[in-house]
């Protein structure tokens, strides 16, 4: 999308994210360590929760999932409200996602998405 390599992008993710972010007029999520949620007008946000486990496969539609529920529960109103509010809802749904992976112990085995689906919804 941004006309360059992987390793371009992971060069530097913060500005690949923002450019991706203007392109397309809309918030992004560039999922890795330290997920970078980035949107037009806003400053990038850099997550600090999440870890390796979150490398399985499913996690990143369970992150979906949970990122589309909490932008659907926003409500109506002026776009610019509603952009800093979703640009919210996002930051907080990445950092949520995260929180869980590393609160994960490992008594309770391998972290699964479905483990983590059941876990988000218990908070």
């Amino acid at each position: 999308m941004l006309g360059c390599s992987a390793a371009a992008v992971q060069a530097n993710r913060l500005a690949a994210a923002q450019q991706l972010a203007e392109q397309c007029a809309c918030i992004v999520v560039l999922k890795g360590s330290g997920s970078i949620i980035a949107a037009p007008g806003h400053t990038p946000f850099i997550n600090p929760t999440g870890n390796a486990r979150l490398a399985t496969g499913g996690t990143g539609d369970v992150l979906a999932g949970l990122l589309g529920a909490r932008l659907a529960a926003l409500p109506g109103g002026d776009d610019d409200d509603l952009s800093a509010s979703a640009v919210d809802a996002t930051r907080r749904a990445c950092w949520q996602h995260g929180q869980v992976a590393d609160q994960w112990s490992p008594a309770d085995g391998q972290l699964t998405a479905s483990g983590l689906a059941r876990a988000l919804t218990s908070r």
